[in-house]
């Protein structure tokens, strides 16, 4: 396979939440660490959790369980912060558990069925199969919108005490 033609593929950090696996472009991941419990900020939406000092930034910590209306799940070991640079904003996002990274060939992404569903289909860039495993993959920036975003922007302004 030459250079050129391994440029067309992207790879997807996979990780899950309940029962189904996600992706995310792994070009926006910045690390994966274990789940701190964060600071909380007064009246911030619920599926913001509150924000961790990384190495002197405020980042944001965001459940993407209660962000995509999955059940709660509880936090175990196995959940992690997947930190993610969206745009200029750093944020973390907790997942049940990380899995791997997977390449996806650029025939593999499906458009994602227009249902009514808990998930709005624009945030879904579309669905792999690999194997016998579908792939839900996620579009980070349009799942945290540009009100997200702001709001975002302003809680990691926001110095914990």
């Amino acid at each position: 396979m030459t250079a050129a033609s391994n440029s067309h593929y992207s790879e997807c950090l996979t990780f899950r939440l309940g029962e189904e696996e996600y992706g995310i472009d792994i070009l926006r991941v910045q690390e994966i660490r274990s789940y701190e419990q964060p600071t909380r900020i007064a009246h911030a939406p619920s599926y913001i959790k509150g924000v961790i000092d990384l190495r002197g930034v405020i980042v944001p910590i965001v459940d993407l369980r209660l962000k995509l209306n999955c059940e709660q799940a509880e936090y175990t070991p196995f959940t992690v912060v997947i930190i993610l640079n969206v745009g200029t904003t750093v944020l973390g996002a907790v997942v049940d558990a990380v899995a791997d990274v997977v390449r996806l060939p650029p025939d593999a992404l499906k458009p994602a069925p227009q249902l009514q569903a808990q998930v709005d289909s624009a945030f879904i860039k579309g669905i792999a199969k690999l194997d016998e495993r579908m792939l839900i993959v996620v579009d980070i920036a349009a799942l945290l919108g540009s009100a997200d975003m702001g709001l975002l922007r302003a809680v990691s302004e926001v110095t914990p005490p």
